[in-house]
């Protein structure tokens, strides 16, 4: 993954697509490395597929809310859908009419993304509700709670908005480096708490007035140029209660209390993509297609599997006693979590899985760059 400049005075429609372009490419690259030949496929866990359906297109980091049974997806050209993660079928389906860098946040009832233009886009249901300019480019799905909608832009703002009106409420903006991370990063709510990344800290604010609550450093700004200095905080954040487990780009995982706001431990890792785990264990993919494990208590290293190396991994999903990961041909793996053992592939269209996998009740959901969605039953 790779990082673009935060050009605030440069037209959005040229700092967004170069962004992502070199998103894109930086997870190519990897194919000039000979990739391990995985040989055939000898499935040790059952999994099938469910059901499929298709959004379009995804040029941007995607990030699927699932709500209950639902799950709510978009794709580049501005299509957003609300789908029954149990059966595929659309609840509804809206065209907006413009192209999408950002989504989708939903608490079920309003679902939000982000423009090209930068235009933050609420719907009530499959209506359009408001449109409302925002300061920056913003690659980060909204955060729809508490009837707000909380807009973590690249120039490291957080907006928050009523979710019905329209109306701004309050803006929380914090200095940084110039450049920023070309994929998401973290807002989410944990009891009455805002939970943001901001350069290397994780942040919590009041969520009625943006103050700050508690601040826990992740990650330092370390080396002498502004590529060597990026420290954001990546998506994909492991909760167990208060305790918030998360990635500094390139640099470190940590896990934070967030009650008190303080950092428990922190740990060196070079990875790009966030975590997930449970109340024993973390898993993470590095940026070399390595596959880790950790104690979730003191960060200690359980077990490391190199079998996938060099395939432009997502993060890790857990689900049941197996990891759920995509990779850059579409193949979604299911590994040992007991150990990063193999147990099964499943194929998709061929193109790069979009992001993370999603478990939504008893179905795997993922999504490709041409758009085709799947619903996975694993055993």
């Amino acid at each position: 993954m790779r990082y673009f400049p935060l050009l605030t005075k440069v037209m959005h429609r040229l700092v967004v697509p170069v962004g992502i372009a070199m998103l894109l490419t930086a997870c190519a690259g990897t194919d000039k490395v000979k990739k391990v030949d995985l040989g055939p496929n000898v499935p040790v866990m059952g999994v099938r597929t469910a059901w499929t359906s298709q959004i379009g297109g995804v040029g941007f980091p995607l990030q699927i809310r699932a709500v209950d049974n639902l799950i709510y997806v978009a794709g580049s050209e501005g299509n957003v859908a609300a789908i029954d993660a149990r059966t595929g079928g659309d609840l509804w389906r809206v065209a907006l009419g413009v192209k999408l860098t950002a989504g989708v946040g939903s608490d079920g009832r309003y679902s939000a993304v982000v423009s090209r233009d930068n235009e933050l886009i609420v719907l009530d249901g499959s209506k359009e509700n408001w449109r409302s300019k925002l300061g920056a480019v913003t690659l980060t799905a909204p955060l729809v709670a508490g009837s707000r909608v909380f807009v973590l832009s690249a120039n490291r703002s957080v907006v928050a908005f009523d979710a019905s009106s329209g109306r701004k409420l309050w803006q929380q903006q914090r200095s940084g480096e110039a450049l920023v991370l070309g994929r998401p990063g973290i807002v989410m709510a944990v009891g009455d708490t805002l939970v943001t990344g901001l350069s290397g800290r994780l942040v919590g604010l009041n969520p009625l007035n943006g103050k700050v609550r508690w601040e826990a450093q992740v990650a330092n700004s370390r080396g002498t140029n502004e590529v060597e200095r990026l420290v954001d905080l990546v998506s994909g954040v492991s909760r167990e209660g208060n305790q918030l487990c998360v990635r500094a780009f390139q640099s470190s995982i940590a896990c934070v209390d967030a009650a008190r706001g303080n950092t428990i431990w922190s740990k060196p890792a070079s990875g790009s993509t966030g975590l997930d785990g449970d109340a024993s264990m973390l898993f993470g993919t590095e940026s070399d297609g390595r596959v880790i494990a950790w104690g979730r208590a003191d960060g200690e290293r359980l077990w490391t599997t190199e079998r996938l190396s060099f395939r432009s991994l997502s993060a890790p999903r857990l689900v049941g006693q197996a990891l759920a990961l995509g990779d850059d041909t579409g193949t979604l793996h299911f590994l040992s979590r007991k150990d990063g053992a193999p147990l099964n592939r499943m194929p998709t269209d061929g193109s790069p899985i979009a992001f993370d996998p999603v478990l939504v009740g008893t179905t795997l959901v993922t999504v490709t760059q041409r758009g085709a969605i799947y619903g996975f039953k694993p055993d």
